[in-house]
């Protein structure tokens, strides 16, 4: 029996689409579909790829609004948000055609001979994206993958397949073979086991829970099947007492509130120096409460709803009743699953300071030095994003060397740039996606050696 995706507006709660789902069956043949095309497509020359890989771009960019608007509709998302992330993809692209030609290996000198490396495509990869930024995650995977020479299979999450089922016709749009790049719509248990699974996939690159990555892991282990992590993170906003507090208490409710907080780097521990503390706070609250919560298709809008009624009752959980709420911000009423921006004023032990809330709600911690700062930073087993704010540099390389995350950012909250790499510490991931090295990490490297000696 036919199973079918319900798509639902999470800021309106009606069903935009039904799409149905592919069954193990289903993924066995687009494996095989896909292991032919791969074969095609690695034995084009460097340049032809790369051309091919620039007109998918630019019928992205031709598509950017539409792409937008599914986007608001699947996840809410607000209008500017949507149009950058489609945007990124456009960029990710462009960036990955062009690696294609620049996907070198090297000569080794050696006695006896010439020593030349290859860095050979791995064949059929599964990308599993989530659904807190569809577009561009799905990307990440998705474009190096692609330029090095791989046939890519990506499974959407359950709530948000429709950018990805048109950014598929949007390749074949563009003149990449039928079945190099299929999107495999499903349920995690069902479709996304079976490509994890399959003898034929030799690669899987997955966004999500790092309860599921681990799952992901030990089922990839079993046949030694290379993986990527990127998890989840519980990324600290240290703010020192000589750093701008204006801009630091200006620049905070982005840094958490972006994409509802439904983002991995999200800043959701907010550690200020005692000696500031109570001027930060006076600064943080006007600087929230302006932070508008509203119709995702009006520009005015900086902050959605969440995504889920399910995860909605999640964010809940972590601001129970009695709970210490320093302020909050407004949310719309009625249908949709909105949660308003909340700050809390907490302790380092405490659960909202611990485990990943992913939602729009910030704790913040006092600390009293630099040291007492990167021990309450590293007291997580997440190591993937932060910002630091100080007008000292000695001490933001200190600090910044000092703090257990892959991405620090010091007087700014930038995380992801498609140009520089990206990935966590600890309970955070394995592997890094993005920048100069995204298209080696989807290759094998082959080592050659060509004697040049005499035959006797």
């Amino acid at each position: 029996m036919l199973h079918e995706l319900d798509i639902i507006n999470p800021a309106t709660e009606d069903t935009v689409a039904t799409v149905p789902t592919t069954s193990p069956a289903e993924v066995d043949a687009a494996v095989l579909r896909a292991a032919a095309a791969q074969e095609t497509w690695a034995a084009l020359p460097p340049g032809d790829r790369a051309r091919v890989l620039r007109r998918f771009a630019e019928v992205v960019d031709a598509h950017i609004g539409p792409l937008a608007q599914l986007e608001l509709l699947e996840a809410g998302h607000p209008l500017g948000n949507a149009t950058w992330e489609a945007g990124n993809v456009r960029d990710l692209l462009h960036y990955a055609a062009g690696g294609v030609e620049r996907l070198t290996g090297s000569q080794i000198p050696v006695a006896g001979g010439i020593d030349v490396t290859f860095q050979e495509p791995l064949g059929v990869v599964a990308v599993i994206a989530p659904w807190n930024f569809p577009m561009p995650i799905a990307a990440w995977g998705t474009a190096p993958a692609l330029a090095a020479g791989n046939a890519v299979l990506l499974k959407p999450a359950e709530t948000t397949p429709l950018t990805a089922l048109r950014l598929a016709q949007y390749a074949l749009e563009a003149g990449l073979p039928e079945g190099l790049f299929q999107v495999l719509p499903g349920e995690g248990p069902v479709t996304g086991a079976a490509l994890v699974d399959h003898p034929g996939v030799a690669k899987v690159v997955f966004t999500g829970s790092t309860a599921t990555g681990r799952q992901i892991a030990a089922r990839c282990a079993a046949q030694t099947k290379r993986l990527t992590l990127e998890l989840g993170g519980k990324s600290p906003n240290i703010v020192f007492a000589d750093a701008d507090i204006e801009a630091a208490a200006a620049a905070a409710p982005g840094s958490f509130l972006d994409n509802t907080g439904q983002d991995c780097c999200a800043r959701s521990r907010i550690l200020v120096q005692r000696t500031v503390y109570d001027r930060f706070m006076e600064l943080l609250e006007p600087a929230v409460k302006a932070f508008t919560a509203g119709d995702p298709a009006d520009p005015a809008t900086d902050m959605g709803p969440l995504i889920s009624a399910a995860q909605r009752e999640r964010v809940r959980s972590y601001v129970p009743e009695g709970a210490p709420v320093a302020f909050r911000g407004e949310a719309p009423e009625g249908k949709g699953f909105w949660y308003p921006a909340t700050v809390l004023e907490g302790r380092p032990d405490d659960r909202s300071a611990v485990e990943e809330i992913f939602g729009p709600v910030a704790v913040v911690l006092p600390f009293d030095d630099e040291a007492d700062a990167v021990r309450i930073a590293n007291a997580t087993e997440y190591g993937l994003s932060g910002s630091l704010w100080t007008r000292d540099v000695g001490r933001a390389l200190r600090v910044s060397r000092a703090v257990a995350a892959g991405n620090l950012s010091v007087n700014s909250h930038a995380s992801v740039r498609y140009s520089t790499p990206f990935g966590g510490f600890g309970q955070s991931g394995l592997g890094r996606e993005l920048g100069p090295g995204a298209l080696a990490a989807f290759t094998e490297t082959k080592n050659v050696f060509i004697s040049t000696e005499e035959s006797k």
